[in-house]
C-alpha cells in the first residue's frame, strides 16, 4: 500500500506566559493515503474524512475503510493521539470509527489489532480553556477535541510508544459509521495536558482563519475583555469576548415587571452562555434608579424593603456561581428616590448618618446573599470628573472599613472619555489608591467614520487596557443594535464584516503580553519550587519564599479565581479547590513577581 508521508515536527510554544511547554502537532484527515470508502469534504474553510458507509464489526473489514498517515517523529517518549471530530444528528448511530491498537499497518478482519472507539455522542471539549481528556460533555453536530489514548468509552486505549531509533512510525484509522467525520488528527507527549484553545492554536491554518482567530481576543490574559449579552450581539460572541454581562435581562424590572412573577429567560441565557464556556459573569445589576419595577413605588417602606429581600434571595437561589455584582449602579446620578425610579432609598435606610446608608446597607445585604461573589459598584462621569471621583472614593472607604466591597467599576460610554486623555489616566490612578481591582464597564467608542472609531480606539483603549489596577473591560455591545447604534459604536457593521477598529483591537491586545509589569513588579523570583504539578489532591505548595507575599490564581479567561496576602516563614500552602484546568500562578512581594502555569486535575 502507498502511505502518504508527512513530517511532523514538535516545537515549544506560549500560551499567555512565556512558560515553554511542547506544542502537539496536529495535521489534517485528509492529509493521508485514504481508502475508497472515505470522502473528503469541507465545512466552511475545515477540510475532513467521513466514511461513506457503515460496518458493525469491531474491526474496518477492508483497506477500502482504512486511512494510513506516515509520520516522523523528533524523539522518543510516549504520545496521545487526540482527535477533533463531530457526530453526525444520528448521535449514537453516527458516534463509532477505529484507530489502530499501537503504530504499523494492521490486519482489516482482526479485532485485536484496532481500538473501538464508541459511545461519544455526548463526550469531548469545545471549550476554550478546557483540559482535553477521554470524556467530556460536548454533544453532537459540533467540532469537538476528544484524546483518544484516555478515552474508554467502549474498549481500552492505547498510548503509542516511539522507542530509540523508531521515530518513523505509521498511524491508521479505521471508518466505521458514516455519520462521523474527522477533521484533525494530533499527536504530543503523553505526560502533558493541553486545552482546547492550545489544540487549535497548534492547528494553525488548518482551521478557518487559523487557530488564534477563533479565540476570544482575551484568552489567556490576566485581565478580561468582555461584553453584553442581548440578542443582538449574541454573533461569534465566543470567538471575540470571554466575559459576559446581561445587557438588560439582569435589571430587576426586567425580570420581576410584574410582582411575584419572575421572568428569568434572558438572565439564564447570559448566565449560561459564561458557564459553558467557562467565561466570567457579572450580574448587572441589583439595585438601580432605572428600568425597576413601578410596582414597588406604591409600597410601603417596610413592603420595599422585603421585597429587596425577596430580590436578592431569589437571584441567589438561581445562580450559585455569580463571579460578580453590581450591588448599585449610578448611585450618585441615578438613586432609586423619586417617582419613576424605583423610590426604595429610603428603605435602604436613606442617606442616614453617613450621607450613604442606603448604598452601606444594600451592600451589607449583598454579602449575606452572596458571600463568594465579588461585590461591585458602578458609576458614570467619573473617569472624567475629578469631583465625582472624591465623593465615590469616599463612599468605597466607608464599605471597604465593613468589608463590604471587592472592586470598583466605571462605565465609559464614549460620552465620558472625549476629555483630555492625561486627566483619564490622572483619574484612573485616582481610583487606584482605593486599593481595589477596577472594572472599565459598558465601554463603547463611536464610529461615524472607521477612520475615527480606529484613532479614538488606540487612543483611549491602551489607557485603561495597560493600567496595572484594571482587571476587566466590558464592551457594551459590537453589532449593530447596540446602546449607541445611531453613533455607530459597532465594531463589526451592517454586512458583518469587522471594521479597522476591531481588527486593530485584537492585534493589539493578542500582542500586549501577559503585564508581568504589575505595580511595579518587574523581576522574576529565582529559586522557588512549586509542585505537585498538576496538582493532585487539592493542595499546592511553593517552597523558598520567604517574607510578605500576595499569590493569586488566575484562570486563561482572566478570571482571578485566588487572591490571599501571605507573611512566608518559607513554605506557602494553598488550597486549590478549583474546576480541572490550566491556571495562572503568580507570586509577588514588594519588588518582584513569578508567573508559573499550573495545571489542576
Amino acid at each position: 500500500m502507498k502511505i502518504f508521508s508527512l513530517t511532523i515536527l514538535f516545537v515549544f510554544f506560549t500560551v499567555g506566559l512565556t512558560i515553554a511547554q511542547e506544542k502537539p502537532d496536529v495535521f489534517s484527515a485528509t492529509s493521508g493515503e485514504l481508502g475508497a470508502d472515505f470522502a473528503s469534504r469541507d465545512d466552511n474553510g475545515l477540510s475532513y474524512i467521513t466514511c461513506t458507509s457503515n460496518k458493525s464489526e469491531d474491526y474496518p473489514e477492508s483497506s477500502d475503510r482504512i486511512a494510513s498517515y506516515s509520520i516522523s517523529f523528533p524523539e522518543s517518549g510516549d504520545y496521545d493521539l487526540y482527535a477533533k471530530i463531530r457526530i453526525g444528528a444520528g448521535g449514537v448511530m453516527d458516534d463509532s470509527f477505529f484507530y489502530g491498537f499501537g503504530f504499523g499497518e494492521k490486519n482489516t478482519t482482526q479485532a485485536d489489532d484496532w481500538v473501538t472507539i464508541n459511545g461519544i455522542a455526548n463526550s469531548g471539549f469545545v471549550t476554550f480553556n478546557a483540559i482535553v481528556t477521554g470524556d467530556g460533555d460536548a454533544g453532537i453536530s459540533e467540532w469537538k477535541w476528544l484524546n483518544l489514548s484516555e478515552c474508554s468509552k467502549q474498549e481500552t486505549p492505547t498510548v503509542f510508544t516511539v522507542s530509540e531509533g523508531g521515530t518513523e512510525q505509521t498511524l491508521q484509522i479505521g471508518g466505521r459509521e458514516d455519520g462521523l467525520d474527522i477533521a484533525l488528527l494530533a499527536f504530543a507527549k503523553a505526560d502533558e495536558e493541553y486545552t482546547v484553545a492550545e489544540l487549535d492554536e497548534a492547528a494553525g491554518e488548518l482551521l478557518p482563519g487559523g487557530g488564534a482567530e477563533n479565540r476570544p481576543i482575551a484568552y489567556g490574559k490576566t485581565k478580561f475583555l468582555g461584553n453584553v449579552y442581548s440578542g443582538a450581539q449574541l454573533s461569534g460572541f465566543t470567538k471575540y469576548w470571554n466575559q459576559v454581562t446581561p445587557e438588560n435581562a439582569g435589571k430587576w424590572g426586567s425580570v420581576e415587571s410584574s410582582r411575584d412573577r419572575m421572568n428569568w429567560g434572558g438572565l439564564d441565557n447570559a448566565y449560561n452562555l459564561a458557564k459553558s464556556n467557562g467565561f466570567p459573569f457579572k450580574m448587572h445589576v441589583l439595585l438601580w434608579g432605572n428600568q425597576q419595577p413601578s410596582w414597588i413605588e406604591s409600597l410601603s417602606a417596610d413592603e420595599q424593603y422585603e421585597e429587596i429581600i425577596e430580590w436578592f434571595q431569589a437571584v441567589a437561589e438561581r445562580y450559585d456561581d455569580i463571579d460578580q455584582i453590581e450591588v448599585v449602579n449610578e448611585p450618585f446620578n441615578d438613586p432609586p428616590t423619586g417617582d419613576g425610579n424605583g423610590n426604595y432609598m429610603k428603605a435602604l435606610g436613606g442617606e442616614g448618618d453617613t450621607g450613604y446608608d442606603w448604598i452601606i446597607n444594600a451592600f451589607k445585604l449583598a454579602r449575606e446573599y452572596f458571600p463568594e461573589t465579588e461585590l461591585i459598584m458602578n458609576e458614570y462621569n467619573v473617569i472624567n470628573n475629578t469631583a465625582m471621583i472624591s465623593e465615590y472614593l469616599e463612599t468605597v472607604d466607608l464599605l471597604k472599613e465593613e468589608n463590604l466591597i471587592d472592586g470598583i467599576g466605571f462605565q465609559a460610554h464614549a460620552f465620558s472619555t472625549t476629555g483630555s486623555l492625561r486627566d483619564m489616566e490622572a483619574n484612573l490612578d485616582r481610583l487606584a489608591t482605593a486599593d481595589l481591582p477596577i472594572y472599565v464597564t459598558e465601554l463603547d467608542i463611536d464610529g461615524p467614520t472607521d477612520e475615527k472609531q480606529l484613532s479614538d480606539y488606540k487612543n483611549i483603549f491602551p489607557i485603561f487596557w495597560e493600567h496595572p489596577a484594571v482587571k476587566g473591560i466590558t464592551l457594551w455591545g459590537f453589532r449593530p443594535g447596540l446602546w449607541r447604534n445611531d453613533e455607530k459604536a459597532y465594531l463589526i457593521d451592517r454586512s458583518g464584516n469587522e471594521r479597522p477598529a476591531m481588527i486593530w483591537l485584537r492585534e493589539y491586545v493578542t500582542s500586549a503580553g501577559f503585564d508581568t509589569n504589575v505595580a511595579g513588579y518587574n523581576s522574576i523570583i529565582e529559586d522557588l519550587l512549586v509542585y505537585p504539578n498538576p496538582v493532585t489532591g487539592n493542595h499546592l505548595t511553593i517552597d523558598g519564599a520567604v517574607g510578605d507575599y500576595e499569590v493569586r490564581i488566575i484562570d486563561l479567561n482572566g478570571k482571578m479565581v485566588f487572591s490571599d496576602n501571605i507573611n512566608s516563614q518559607g513554605t506557602i500552602q494553598v488550597n486549590v479547590n478549583f474546576k480541572p484546568g490550566i491556571y495562572m500562578l503568580q507570586l509577588m512581594n514588594a519588588s518582584k513577581s513569578f508567573f508559573h502555569k499550573i495545571v489542576v486535575r
